[in-house]
């Protein structure tokens, strides 16, 4: 448990009489008394319990127990001043951009009101925002090309030296146009879906996995007339326009289902269901840049209907 009568002047002067091996020089550099200085010592020895200074001769060495304190205490300040320096960095304008990898169903669903947050915070952060598969932002993460990925988890042999910050789960829907022939009522059969057009996920997506077992697990091991893309913008466009059945992430069509534009067959997905999230390399160090959008995206994943 954190004593709270440590204040930041304790550890200050801790770690400059260590460096200075003088309370005297200490004082000189510090810019206080060597009354102060002795008083600071004193006043952090007694809320740890244990002596961190001992005299050794005309100087002052650490004893074994302000060894271990000493470099919590300079990581500390080491922490707080680089902190303080990407505060002014970011108001300065001088910030490198927040690399953001967005799967499609990030990009429509969470990450204009997480983007929104951001901004509204008036720091100045910059923001590069990269779409595509997952597999390829991913490798992007893991070389430092990007600072996050914002999608649904990937495979274990995937995640090797990332961490995951679980937001919420969806899952994958059948969707097509308003007024579609499979929304006209009776029973549905999953036979039936094949006489369509089926953009589906390509086969290095992360739901493919999913949706190839529900169609087998459905007698549908094969989906004759196929279009594999990640494109939501093409599938939005072909969906609206042809009879087409499009396989797909809610959050990349929640918008659209609302609107009306587009619905969702009666189809039981809920084994498709997985969780989307953040991820970020396990080393990594978040910027206040890359903190703040983290923030930004938990508050967005919270507003989402439960």
């Amino acid at each position: 448990m954190i004593d709270h009568r440590i204040k930041f002047r304790h550890l200050q002067t801790f770690v400059e009489v260590s460096r200075q091996k003088s309370v005297m020089k200490a004082a000189e550099m510090l810019h206080v008394s060597q009354p102060a200085v002795t008083k600071t010592i004193r006043e952090l020895e007694d809320a740890l319990g244990v002596r961190v200074l001992e005299r050794d001769g005309r100087g002052i060495r650490v004893t074994r127990l302000g060894e271990v304190f000493l470099r919590h205490a300079g990581a500390a300040i080491s922490a707080l001043r680089q902190g303080m320096d990407s505060i002014a960095a970011d108001r300065l304008g001088r910030a490198e951009p927040v690399r953001i990898g967005a799967l499609p169903t990030v990009s429509t669903r969470i990450m204009p009101r997480a983007i929104s947050l951001l901004l509204g915070e008036n720091t100045g952060s910059r923001v590069k925002i990269v779409t595509g598969e997952n597999a390829v932002l991913l490798g992007q993460l893991r070389v430092g090309d990007l600072d996050i990925v914002v999608g649904r988890l990937a495979a274990p042999e995937q995640m090797a030296g990332f961490s995951f910050e679980h937001l919420y789960s969806e899952e994958v829907r059948f969707v097509v146009r308003a007024g579609h022939p499979l929304l006209a009522g009776g029973a549905f059969d999953f036979a039936d879906l094949t006489r369509y057009v089926a953009l589906m996920p390509t086969r290095t997506s992360i739901i493919r996995p999913f949706v190839e077992r529900l169609l087998i697990a459905n007698g549908v091991p094969n989906w004759p007339t196929q279009i594999e893309t990640v494109s939501h913008a093409f599938g939005h466009a072909f969906v609206r326009s042809t009879d087409a059945v499009w396989i797909i992430s809610e959050g990349v069509v929640a918008a659209d289902i609302e609107d009306g534009a587009l619905a969702v067959l009666p189809i039981d997905t809920s084994e498709t269901k997985g969780p989307v999230g953040l991820t970020i390399r396990a080393d990594q160090q978040p910027t206040l840049g890359l903190g703040l959008l983290m923030q930004t995206l938990r508050e967005a994943a919270a507003e989402l209907p439960q």
